[in-house]
């Protein structure tokens, strides 16, 4: 068995906030990608108390990079440790910890380990991993200590909401709907605009032009990951380009098949991380937090809820050219 030569990279950070809140953002990952800018995506594979494994999606370099990882966590010790199960090349091996050291005045050293392998030990490719595991860590430890010391509790900020709508047909031509987000400019009354680019492993670059409740309109570019064929089958995304309300945006949409003793149903699924900032200029002097979660609470759910309107009764008419067939 080839024995490759291993490297180690250590990132830290001094913040202003509790270790105990800085450990609970990186516990909870289905958090990560509403807050950390290289996260895209991630799809929990089982849960326990004090083990997690998930599959990750996540920007490196250039590309989309997916791999999935098995964490420990460990309150009392203030650490979690992880490593990846199956390395995507360039990479070999992965594993490393996150680890939360307390410091006079509640302040804490925030730390993330890497040790990695490469595939082939060449110095250019350790290079490589070493300048994008450097871009992403210093991300998203800047990004995790904003929100620590935004001034508000971190549900203030950082909060999740799902709408259910049940389908007059099968899921999987509800899924096709939504998959197929070129049309949505045809079929959409909200959306103006549409660019939609796909890659390998189901990965798509949308750009959309949306209109608003008032008639203005915005844009917003996401990444979307999409599983069809399975049941249930999801879409996933991350918004890059925002509303100015919002640090990050990331949502999914699934969809489950009846199973005889009830009907297909289709959720969207939305985190969004609210931006204190800026919620005067956007919602008007006086303003509040409050006012902004209900705000967006409204806006992305009536969109949402929307698409899923057209998208059941696209399966509806299928579901009719089926029986007429």
């Amino acid at each position: 068995m080839t024995q490759h030569q291993e490297y180690t990279t250590e990132h830290t950070l001094t913040v202003d906030a509790a270790a105990l809140e800085l450990y609970g953002l990186v516990a909870d990952a289905a958090r990560w990608p509403a807050i950390l800018e290289p996260c895209l995506h991630v799809q929990y594979l089982e849960q326990s108390a004090g083990e997690q494994r998930f599959e990750i999606w996540a920007q490196v370099g250039d590309n989309v990079s997916s791999w999935t990882s098995r964490r420990t966590l460990d309150p009392g010790a203030l650490r979690i440790g992880f490593f990846q199960e199956k390395s995507r090349e360039p990479i070999a091996t992965m594993a490393g910890a996150w680890e939360f050291r307390e410091l006079p005045g509640g302040r804490t050293e925030l730390v993330l380990l890497h040790t990695f392998t490469a595939v082939d030990d060449e110095p250019e490719t350790a290079r490589w991993i070493t300048e994008a595991l450097d871009r992403n860590s210093n991300a998203e430890l800047a990004a995790l200590a904003a929100v620590a010391t935004s001034g508000h509790r971190v549900d203030e900020v950082v909060f999740s909401f799902t709408d259910t709508l049940e389908l007059p047909g099968r899921a999987a031509d509800a899924y096709s709907f939504v998959h197929r987000a070129d049309r949505w400019a045809e079929d959409l009354p909200h959306v103006d605009g549409v660019l939609l680019e796909e890659y390998e492993g189901g990965v798509q670059d949308l750009r959309m032009e949306t209109v608003t409740a008032d008639g203005s309109t915005h844009t917003t570019r996401s990444t979307r990951i999409c599983r069809g064929g399975s049941d249930p089958s999801w879409i996933a995304y991350k918004q890059l380009v925002r509303p100015q309300l919002l640090r990050g945006h990331s949502g999914q949409w699934t969809f489950t098949e009846g199973d005889g003793t009830g009907p297909a149903v289709a959720t969207a699924t939305h985190t969004v991380h609210l931006d204190p900032a800026a919620v005067a200029d956007v919602l008007g002097a006086g303003s509040t937090l409050e006012d902004a979660r209900a705000y967006i609470r409204e806006a992305l759910g009536r969109n949402s809820l929307a698409t899923l309107s057209y998208a059941a009764a696209h399966a509806a008419a299928r579901r009719q050219e089926q029986l007429a067939g």
